[in-house]
């Protein structure tokens, strides 16, 4: 009996290096960076990094305690890349732990493997965003009074969870770019995530830096949870092909969706905005409420809510192609071929190769009666 050969470890710092182990290598330098707490030296460089900057105090009254609130600036960039760093690593554990052993159960082709992973790794990113987002807006009352979207604009301070959320949202979606080379994605799909990679940073970045995050946030949570409708039913879909409800309430809310996002974007740039006190452009007090800038904003969410339209119709007359032609298919009736009939066989004729006599008597005794 032989040995087993055992796989070669990739050359060092090879492609296939680095993908099997990038979850390894980014732990160390995650590591690191914490390690610089413990010295007085690198301790003031590792905290940019970890916790979240440019904290204000302010006094509302003179009975009430002094409240923390946050701004944004540019070391905001540092705890981007510290929990873009945590994303790459959980990442990679949900891939591991959750994700593969999933698969080896299913046995599903590579075309679906590769959907299932996308779907596993956001599905479970937009549930705890979403639960994060719903706990946001409960405390700070955004999504009860529809004029807090816009009044006292510009809202250049935060509460430490807005921030926080922003920041790690901001890194989740950074991370998923270097993940495109991480999970080795197919070519075909490299653009098509790319494409809603890109809106998310644009979209929520400009949101942060505009001062916008509250309108941003209101229209993030409803958006989370269809898309979180949507990866939850294809992954259900993918274990049982007959598991297709889901698809129907998405399809439901995803447009529901999409009025809301107009809406509210319309209601808060071409009504509230305008009606504010505060005009002009000043990036010191991070006031950015002139008429371009408004614009622009609500021409690319506009833009961006036909684009999403006109894929989500495209995908439904494509499903709808794939039912017709299945419930055509099913309808088809092969038409029976018709039997051969029966050969009447006269008397002296053949049947079943066997040549048959008149009498009972052969050919040879006739002959030999007969002379």
């Amino acid at each position: 009996m032989g040995f087993r050969k055992k796989n070669k470890s990739p050359p060092v710092l090879s492609h296939e290096f680095v993908i099997q182990n990038h979850a390894d290598m980014v732990s160390c330098l995650a590591m690191i960076i914490l390690l610089g707490l413990m010295f007085e030296v690198t301790a003031k460089f590792a905290i940019m990094f970890i916790t979240v900057q440019y904290n204000v105090t302010q006094v509302l009254d003179d009975k009430s305690e002094p409240v923390n609130l946050y701004q944004y600036g540019p070391k905001d960039v540092a705890t981007v890349f510290f929990y873009l760093l945590i994303a790459v690593i959980l990442h990679a554990l949900i891939q591991e732990y959750i994700l593969d052993k999933i698969n080896r159960r299913l046995h599903l082709s590579k075309t679906k493997h590769s959907k299932f992973n996308e779907s596993g790794q956001l599905a479970a990113f937009y549930l705890f965003s979403f639960i994060w987002g719903c706990s946001i807006l409960t405390s700070e009352d955004f999504a009860t009074n529809p004029t807090f979207l816009w009044e006292g604009y510009p809202h250049a301070h935060m509460v430490f969870q807005v921030k926080f959320f922003y920041i790690c949202q901001i890194a989740y979606w950074l991370h998923a770019l270097p993940e495109l080379y991480f999970q080795k994605v197919r070519k075909e799909d490299i653009p098509r995530q790319l494409y809603y990679i890109c809106l998310y940073v644009v979209h929520i970045t400009g949101a942060y830096v505009l001062n916008l995050h509250r309108l941003g946030l209101v229209l993030l949570v409803p958006h989370y949870l269809v898309e979180l409708l949507f990866h939850a039913s294809r992954l259900f879909y993918f274990s049982d092909e007959n598991k297709q409800k889901g698809f129907t309430l998405w399809a439901l809310l995803f447009v529901i969706a999409r009025l809301l996002t107009l809406t509210l974007s319309v209601l808060t740039f071409g009504f509230g905005l305008p009606r504010t006190e505060n005009h002009g452009f000043s990036l010191a007090d991070g006031n950015f409420n002139v008429l371009t800038v408004r614009m622009t904003c609500l021409a690319a969410i506009c833009l961006t809510q036909a684009w999403m339209m006109w894929k989500f119709i495209n995908f439904q007359l494509k499903k709808w192609r794939e039912h017709s032609q299945n419930q055509a298919s099913k309808k088809k009736t092969v038409s029976p071929k018709s039997k051969p009939s029966k050969r009447e066989t006269a008397k002296g004729g053949a049947a079943n190769g066997v040549v048959k006599s008149e009498e009972k008597t052969s050919p040879r005794a006739r002959k030999a009666k007969a002379s």
